[in-house]
């Protein structure tokens, strides 16, 4: 099953003075998709942003909220990220002990369920997991910080999982290093969702975010 290329800014690259104004001019530039990184210093080395935050956000769009849970345990946090508009919530396949307990929690929200593995983790832990998922996230860097290089190796990986998913109506989404030079290869590995934070938040305007968005968007529609 072939799935629209979507392009999903990462907001930790925004201007967090002056945030609200920042998704506005993303989303009105092309964005399809409006990520949003929870970090909780634990699971990885950095801390963002809560709920509060992501409810504050809210009113300034209509496009799609794609939450990725970095937090162990996610439990505890699902059910206010779902209330704060959250329309997608991704948790860590290696964040907690009950996974499949896990997403069940995010479908009885009413939300599409996510599950991300990190680099190193292989995708046979996610395998059983399928059934419930509406989204499957590679990370092709180690999570916790904007600005990193894309780890070639996991090319083949997106490539097992895409073979995994088969015709299943499951996004399958890349973060990190994401950039007009690597969106095709990730396309054509059988990506469809790229976030992207340094490499489309930079410019300061509507037009800049707009021509960042197509020049990932286009090398990997390309690929189609």
């Amino acid at each position: 099953m072939s799935l629209p290329i979507r392009i999903a800014p990462s907001i930790l690259a925004a201007d967090f003075a002056n945030l609200g104004q920042e998704v506005r001019d993303v989303t009105e530039a092309g964005a399809d998709w409006i990520h949003l990184d929870i970090m909780d210093g634990h699971f990885v080395p950095n801390i963002s942003f809560g709920p509060d935050v992501v409810k504050s956000l809210r009113p300034y769009t209509t496009a799609i909220f794609d939450c990725h849970m970095m937090v162990a345990p996610a439990d505890p946090y699902i059910e206010a990220f779902a209330k704060a508009g959250c329309d997608i919530i991704t948790i860590h396949a290696e964040a907690g002990k009950h996974t499949h307990r896990s997403l069940q929690s995010i479908k009885s929200h009413g939300k599409r369920a996510g599950i991300s593995i990190n680099p190193g983790t292989p995708e046979s832990m996610i395998e059983y997991l399928l059934d419930q998922l509406d989204l499957i996230l590679i990370m092709t860097v180690n999570p916790g910080f904007g600005g990193q290089a894309f780890i070639p190796a996991m090319l083949d990986k997106i490539s097992r999982v895409k073979a995994m998913i088969g015709d299943r109506p499951i996004e399958l989404e890349v973060d990190g290093g994401i950039s007009a030079n690597t969106s095709a290869m990730a396309a054509r590995a059988g990506a469809n969702v790229f976030v992207a934070g340094s490499a489309v938040f930079k410019g300061g305007s509507v037009d800049a975010y707009r021509s960042a968005i197509q020049a990932i968007r286009e090398p990997a529609q390309a690929t189609q």
